[in-house]
């Protein structure tokens, strides 16, 4: 598909409809799964306003990836896009290899909520079952991943339908506490603890950009892009901000924080229909994580395309003679998704990958300021005012800027990240790549 889409023979098949439910599918998943516990027991009843702060980050960015698209709509990748704009090949290959360490904090996250899902009903330590679900990913890929992805739509509905369910049945609780409490230990509601909370909840968003690998292929791109994402954003925070309402309605937010308890969303079902069998959701949610992991391990094949670039040692590059699958780059992300599930807790990962998400988006927006501000910078066909990118780009930096300085929330999040940094700029003086990741498309 790659090919095709830089020698611009794509069809343009995709309607407005097919997109929304694209984006919806994209977003939709472990993220919401995994995080709505998590996100509740350190925001409360409120936990429902880091999910409208999130949405703005990811709605403003959506809307700048968008106009991106539209000028370059060839090769639109935030590396390219920030050799663009900043022509620094050192700055274009760190922001390339954070959407790629992105992905692996993601999956080392869905890994522990996968295990803090299934830990109650086997009893045993959640290392083993999180370190047999990343080894179970890396047979699937190692076979072929490829032949997994026609399943993605059969999932999304799965898992859409779980949470309007869950809705649905929740819905006779709703009123019925206060939706404004905390927890004590995070003290007032404050705009730090909302700002904090939306750090968190931002890792439910994470596939929104990935609309605009859609560029080539959407009829009437300049209406039906900026639409498709704002549609599907707003569709997937109304069923964000039902679900957590819904949640803390049925479940004290403690109760739900606690994985000893059972999965969120079983115990919801638990209290407000109980008559569904138990493990149902239980069943619905592991589906959903492990749906999520898949999809992330296709990077072995985007870390073999840039080995092959020399982006990366050549080592990466090398494919099985058999499976013709590349085993190497597929082994090397599962022993570093392994690694990244010791470092910390759910919370913990699904914040670093907000981290490094809203340190990459923030730059993009950067970036489109700078070039709707140069002369000679030819527009898109769908731009946006220059407020957009200047608000997102605001927006993104007081997310991780107050992640950051929130000792309360931990320093663990922002450390991973920060390592994961330091080592993509280590790696780039190691290989000393001739041109920018931008060439890799």
């Amino acid at each position: 598909m790659n090919e095709g889409k830089e020698n611009g023979q794509l069809a343009r098949s995709i309607g407005l409809f097919a997109l929304i439910v694209y984006g919806v599918g994209d977003m939709i998943g472990a993220g919401i799964y995994g995080t709505i516990g998590v996100a509740a027991g350190k925001m409360g009843n409120a936990v429902w306003l880091a999910f409208l702060v999130s949405m703005v980050a990811a709605l403003l960015t959506g809307l700048s990836y968008a106009s991106l698209a539209s000028r370059y709509p060839r090769a639109a990748g935030a590396a390219f896009v920030t050799q663009r704009a900043f022509g620094w090949q050192f700055l274009s290959y760190v922001v390339g290899l954070t959407v790629t360490c992105s992905g692996l904090t993601s999956m080392a996250a869905t890994s522990r909520v996968f295990a803090a899902t299934l830990q109650p009903i086997l009893g045993v330590p959640p290392w083993c079952i999180f370190l047999a679900f990343i080894g179970a990913l890396t047979l699937v890929n190692f076979r072929g991943i490829r032949e997994c992805v026609w399943v993605n739509m059969v999932c999304t509905a799965i898992e859409l339908g779980g949470l309007l369910f869950v809705v649905a049945v929740a819905l006779p609780y709703f009123g019925s506490v206060n939706y404004l409490e905390t927890p004590p230990s995070a003290g007032a509601l404050s705009i730090p603890l909302i700002m904090s909370g939306a750090v968190l909840t931002f890792y439910a968003f994470v596939g929104f950009e990935d609309l605009l690998n859609l560029a080539e292929e959407v009829k009437n791109p300049q209406r039906n892009m900026p639409w498709g994402i704002i549609l599907a954003v707003a569709a997937v925070t109304v069923i964000y901000v039902l679900v957590s309402v819904a949640a803390i309605s049925v479940v004290a937010y403690a109760d739900l924080a606690d994985s000893k308890k059972g999965a969120p969303l079983a115990q919801i079902t638990r209290v407000a229909a109980p008559w569904l069998p138990h493990h149902v959701y239980t069943g619905i949610t592991l589906f959903a994580v492990a749906n999520t992991a898949l999809m992330n391990f296709i990077m072995g094949s985007l870390i073999y395309g840039m080995s092959r670039q020399g982006l990366l040692p050549a080592v990466l590059g090398l494919v099985h003679r058999t499976r013709r699958t590349p085993y190497v780059a597929i082994l090397t992300l599962a022993a570093l998704v392994s690694i990244l599930a010791f470092s910390g807790d759910i919370s913990e990962l699904a914040s670093a990958t907000s981290l490094l998400l809203l340190f990459v988006f923030a730059l993009m927006n950067t970036a489109l300021i700078l070039l709707k501000l140069r002369k000679g910078e030819a527009p898109g066909l769908f731009e946006v005012p220059l407020l957009v990118p200047i608000l997102g780009c605001l927006i993104c930096g007081l997310l991780v800027v107050s992640r950051v300085t929130t000792a309360a929330a931990g320093t663990r999040a922002p450390l991973i990240a920060a390592i994961l940094i330091a080592a993509i700029a280590v790696l780039y003086l190691v290989v000393r790549p001739r041109e920018p990741i931008a060439v890799a498309g």
